[in-house]
């Protein structure tokens, strides 16, 4: 990029006090950029505190305050990066993946015509995806995941929902700082808004709940019939509209019910009834 080129663009980040406050502002002022910054004084004990993007509600109000164009908030160590736009709107990392793929894409960089994403990522981008001639492939929940597969097969972009994003030409890992670079660019490029860029994908409400079982109930989970029984039926009532994924966690005595569809209540009142079935049978 240029030197210069977000002239006119205000920015504003929050760095959570952690790697990204002595270098972040820094990187979007040489660029042009007017950079406004929020939590950048880290003290050894308050990264993440209440900030950043696990708690990206104060970039929001942030946005708003300083009339930003746009908002990155980055985590404790600077490999992840959500979105704000103008108006305080969230925009996650399968919409930032959503509109960085396309702009590839439109330059002939989006290498195999593939994006890598996980079994999380919302059904929307898939979507998307095949809306615009683009290529997916899924992996397990996990960065590290990502990028074994973009290795494996030369692919150019991939990520996760929760901002981990990795852009092979210039690193191979996430990096908050290259990722709100390459969304300042796209915008400069397209001549729009964050808020019009998010556009190119829809996002279908989504929830995930979670539940506690024992070594044992975790371990018997995979043979139980009657769970998977319901898992089926679930399927079957949301058709082509939605989607389940239950899965173990891999750190925790936890099985993850996410459910995804059109309809918000309908899909919790669904995802409790797959919650229900697993703590009868495995609590």
């Amino acid at each position: 990029l240029a030197k210069r080129s977000f002239n006119d663009i205000v920015v504003a980040l929050d760095c959570s006090n952690g790697s990204a406050s002595t270098i972040a502002k820094g990187v979007f002022d040489a660029l042009g950029a007017k950079t406004y910054v929020i939590n950048a004084d880290p003290d050894g004990t308050n990264i993440n505190n209440n900030c950043g993007s696990t708690h990206i509600e104060g970039l929001q109000n942030y946005v708003k305050e300083c009339k930003a164009d746009i908002g990155f908030a980055f985590d404790g160590d600077a490999d992840r990066c959500l979105a704000v736009d103008g108006d305080g709107n969230i925009v996650d990392g399968d919409v930032l993946i959503a509109i960085a793929a396309m702009d590839m894409k439109k330059r002939g960089e989006l290498k195999n015509n593939t994006a890598v994403v996980t079994v999380m990522t919302n059904m929307g981008f898939w979507k998307f995806a095949a809306g615009n001639g683009i290529e997916v492939k899924k992996t397990a929940v996990g960065d590290r995941y990502v990028l074994e597969e973009m290795l494996k097969n030369d692919y150019s972009i991939g990520g996760e929902q929760s901002g981990h994003i990795i852009f092979r030409e210039f690193a191979t890992t996430g990096d908050g700082e290259l990722t709100g670079v390459q969304i300042l660019a796209a915008m400069k490029r397209e001549g729009k808004t964050l808020r019009r860029l998010a556009e190119i994908m829809k996002i279908y409400p989504q929830t995930l709940k979670n539940v506690v079982v024992t070594p044992e109930g975790k371990a018997a989970y995979a043979d139980d019939g009657e769970i998977k029984n319901v898992i089926e039926s679930v399927e079957k009532e949301l058709g082509g509209d939605g989607r389940v994924l239950v899965r173990l966690s891999g750190t925790e005595p936890k099985i993850r019910v996410m459910l995804e569809g059109t309809d918000l209540g309908v899909i919790e009142k669904l995802a409790d009834k797959i919650v229900d079935k697993i703590k009868e049978r495995l609590l």
